[in-house]
């Protein structure tokens, strides 16, 4: 009762269509300004991070500060140095970021987001590394909203029998 698609195509004398080999997606080139550097925006939480990295000796600059002085806790100086390590350049290259809102914790993350962004665009043969560590993809939780009747988010007020 049904015919076949090639037979359909032989009855009206259309020449059958190739087989659809899956096209490569197009090589990914570098994505840089007009003075070498790579930008990129990184999110975490509610802070806002606006990343640009161009090849230097590592030297990292928040908001107009060293990282040392902005980030004054190691286990922060440790996020942002994660995507250099990770990549296998550390050292290579010059960061300065301006970031906004959030608290230093999701402002780390922001900054961490921002680098690991703007070093696959810098250099995409690096993306690999970033993506299987989990860098280049935004962490989407954030603070859940509060709910009428409840005393936080899921927090209910205290209970009294009597």
């Amino acid at each position: 009762m049904a015919q076949t698609l090639t037979s359909l195509h032989e009855l009206h004398g259309v020449d059958a269509p190739a087989a659809a080999a899956p096209a490569a997606p197009p090589p990914r080139v570098p994505v840089r300004d007009g003075l070498g550097r790579a930008y990129a925006t990184g999110k975490r939480k509610d802070a806002v991070a606006r990343v640009w990295i161009k090849p230097g000796f590592g030297k990292v600059t928040v908001n107009g500060k060293t990282m040392e002085a902005y980030f004054a806790r190691p286990v922060l100086q440790m996020i942002l140095r994660q995507p250099f390590s990770v990549a296998g350049v550390g050292n290579q290259f010059d960061v300065m970021a301006t970031v906004k809102g959030g608290g230093l914790s999701g402002q780390a993350g922001a900054v961490k987001h921002g680098i690991s962004k703007a070093l696959q665009l810098y250099e995409p043969s690096l993306r690999g590394a970033l993506k299987a560590a989990g860098f280049l993809t935004r962490d989407s939780r954030v603070v859940e909203r509060k709910k009428y009747g409840k005393r936080k988010a899921r927090r209910s007020f205290q209970f009294s029998k009597r």
